[in-house]
């Protein structure tokens, strides 16, 4: 009974249609938020953390894992005070604030388990931690889940493809920046302007993927 109850919940309609579910949406959502529609390469979302926490490997692996945990959270806790609180009293126009209070809430959490947990890690990441609290790219899928009416399923199903997307991105600048610091690169590309080139490069490669779209 609990357990109908509890699906009845996460694949309900936002507008309060029939339930229903699809595996051929859930799998067109996940490869559109991870390769079409990556939320960095594509929409150009959380483009600080991406720039700023690509330097090695190992802290963005880390950054990922906090923005996945995040993100996952993030739309849960938006998309219930969203539809049940928002919503019933009329207040949809503090949707923006409501989200952002959210994050910067989660953003804390995550903070002090990493500094509890993994020091290491949390020293790694150092200022960029807190500034997941102004990923855009957290809160453009918090918003964009509203406004797509996608049922809490869905939008659970989105945040942690976008989240692997982000990751998948971060990794693989990583992995380039990393390997570009033993190459011969003209001193006036060292840096930043190389890591641009390289982000600008990635975004059209991943625009190959647009044909899966259909």
């Amino acid at each position: 009974m609990i357990n109908s109850m509890l699906m009845s919940v996460i694949i309900a309609a936002p507008d309060g249609g029939e339930p229903s579910f699809s595996i051929a949406k859930m799998m067109a959502i996940i490869v559109s938020a991870i390769f079409i529609n990556n939320y960095v390469l594509s929409r150009f979302l959380g483009i600080c953390p991406f720039l700023g926490v690509s330097k090695q490997l190992d802290s963005a692996v880390g950054m990922g894992a906090a923005v996945v945990f995040v993100m996952v959270l993030a739309t849960l806790g938006s998309w219930l005070v969203y539809h049940h609180v928002l919503v019933p009293y009329g207040m949809e126009y503090l949707r923006t604030i409501s989200f952002i209070i959210i994050i910067a809430s989660l953003v804390q959490l995550v903070e002090m388990i990493l500094q509890k947990f993994s020091p290491a890690l949390y020293d790694a990441l150092g200022i960029f931690l807190p500034l997941i609290t102004t990923n855009c790219a957290i809160l453009g899928v918090a918003v964009l889940n509203i406004d797509d009416k996608l049922s809490l399923g869905y939008s659970l199903v989105n945040s942690v493809a976008a989240g692997i997307g982000f990751t998948l991105a971060l990794v693989l600048m990583a992995g380039l920046r990393e390997r570009m610091e033993t190459a011969d690169v003209p001193e006036a590309l060292r840096g930043l302007p190389l890591a641009f080139l390289i982000a600008g490069a990635m975004s059209i490669a991943f625009l190959g993927f647009a044909g899966l779209g259909g």
